[in-house]
């Protein structure tokens, strides 16, 4: 079978090769892939910036597939199917176990002809999504469902922020916002991609790259946020925090803007902010996320669908860009 895989740490390099298909446990179940979709993590993984990084290990931590094999039940077979990309997560909703990881690293992932995953680890694929929207929605969906719901604890007619719009988790996050009845604003540089999400139902967008954004969004909210919802961290945190309401919140799934310089502890105190550190989700809210999905029938916002195994590199060096404006998806199925 085709697969994509990180195959030498030194070089940074991902190939496409040619491996044998999977053999099952009893406890395993074997799909044939219909689409994955790209993270930020996989290009991440080929530039040797993610932790633990392992020659010869297929990549992918989203997909939509066929079962083709289940041994303890054979009522599985040919069923459309979404994949929960988390292992290990462990007995607490509070933080996952020393021994979490994601599909797509350590252990073979999404980016093949099949694979194989843990049976307890398989989903209905919601029938008004494509195959294609199905495999765009694990990894992101469930990390802006944590953050939002179970850290940000949203609630319908509250003002949230969400930082940097043109991120998948950001834009998941926007629509599970929306869909809840929040009032929502979004940054961004990027003049188009801000209108987009403004079509979806965002209120107002705000170039964070202008020196007193945060001062037009306290003003246009007046008197600021509810909740934010960042990825970046860095020298933003600080004019997220003045443009948060007092007991406000904010929740942040990631720091690739880096440190934050002479951080406004003395604002955050005063104000009585959370600010909260946040992961992609548990098992539990991954099956809370999908009813959430069907209920509201969300659709991933797509960026391309033109891609496969064959030029998968391609849709890496896209993600690299940064011009993507939603998901990059890799379609699996026979030509």
């Amino acid at each position: 079978m085709k697969a994509i895989e990180i195959q030498t740490v030194n070089s940074k390099e991902i190939q496409l090769v040619s491996k044998t298909i999977p053999e099952t446990s009893e406890d395993e179940i074997l799909i044939k892939g219909l689409a994955a979709a790209l993270n930020h993590r996989d290009e991440y993984i080929r530039e040797g910036l993610y932790p633990g990084i392992k020659d010869g290990v297929t990549l992918g931590s989203d997909l939509c597939g066929i079962v083709i094999e289940a041994k303890k039940d054979n009522s599985l077979i040919n069923k459309r199917v979404i994949v929960n990309p988390n292992r290990q997560w462990g007995d607490s909703e509070k933080v996952q176990s020393k021994d979490f990881h994601i599909m797509g690293l350590p252990h073979n992932g999404a980016l093949a002809e099949y694979c194989k995953v843990p049976a307890d680890k398989i989903f209905p694929a919601p029938d008004f999504l494509t195959d294609e929207e199905c495999a765009a929605l694990p990894l992101g969906g469930l990390t802006a469902y944590r953050a939002l719901f179970y850290h940000g604890k949203a609630e319908k007619g509250q003002k949230v922020l969400i930082t940097g719009i043109g991120g998948g988790v950001a834009q998941f996050a926007c629509q599970f916002a929306i869909a809840l009845g929040c009032e929502v604003y979004v940054t961004s540089s990027s003049e188009q991609k801000a209108k987009k999400m403004i079509d979806l139902g965002a209120k107002q967008s705000f170039n964070y790259k202008e020196e007193n954004w945060h001062k037009e969004l306290v003003k246009e909210t007046n008197g600021g946020v509810d909740l934010v919802i960042d990825s970046a961290g860095g020298e933003q945190m600080n004019k997220y925090i003045k443009a948060t309401k007092p007991g406000g919140k904010i929740v942040f799934y990631g720091a690739s803007a880096g440190k934050t310089n002479k951080f406004d502890l003395h604002s955050a105190f005063w104000k009585q902010l959370t600010i909260q550190g946040s992961t992609m989700g548990s098992d539990n809210e991954f099956e809370k996320m999908l009813d959430f999905v069907n209920k509201h029938q969300i659709h991933p916002i797509i960026d391309s669908e033109g891609f496969n195994l064959d030029n998968a590199i391609e849709a890496f060096d896209k993600m690299k860009s940064g011009k993507q404006f939603g998901k990059l998806v890799i379609n699996l199925k026979e030509n």
